[in-house]
């Protein structure tokens, strides 16, 4: 006589997967957004852009010349003047990495410009139905040779 309780454990596993959360991957999709965001507002210049993706209390924080230093993500948007910057063609952008749990996300992008490389750590966390980075920490470092 073989045993039912593989099949039993199998059925509920099943039956119960309709009770699931959200799926990661919609989770992805709905974290990447203020991503995106983020980049095309890097891309073009936008400072709305910048400003759709941030939570309007969020802050930017880095290390200038040994001190730490921090602004306000509205006035981070404010350094966006609406164009391009002239060597866009030859900046690159890319998420390395996403890591969600529950209503919280940490992001790793990284900026590889001419005059610099610069790698950005952002805390997302999902408000209501949407995502908005809280917390950006990033480094600049020389820029990788291409």
């Amino acid at each position: 006589m073989t045993s039912r309780f593989p099949l039993v454990l199998l059925a509920l596993i099943v039956g119960l997967a309709g009770f699931a959360l959200p799926s990661r991957s919609s989770d992805l999709d709905a974290v990447m957004v203020p991503l995106d965001l983020y980049m095309e507002g890097h891309a073009t210049g936008n400072g709305d852009l910048i400003r759709q993706a941030f939570h309007p209390d969020a802050k930017l924080f880095w290390m200038n010349d040994g001190e730490l230093a921090q602004r306000p993500s509205p006035e981070f948007a404010g350094l966006f003047r609406g164009e391009p910057a002239p060597d866009e063609a030859d900046r690159q952008r890319r998420v390395v990495s996403v890591d969600i749990t529950g209503d919280v996300a940490v992001a790793k992008i990284e900026l590889d410009y001419p005059r610099v490389f610069i790698t950005d750590y952002m805390t997302l966390i999902r408000i209501g139905n949407e995502w908005k980075i809280t917390h950006k920490a990033f480094t600049r470092a020389a820029p990788r040779s291409r």
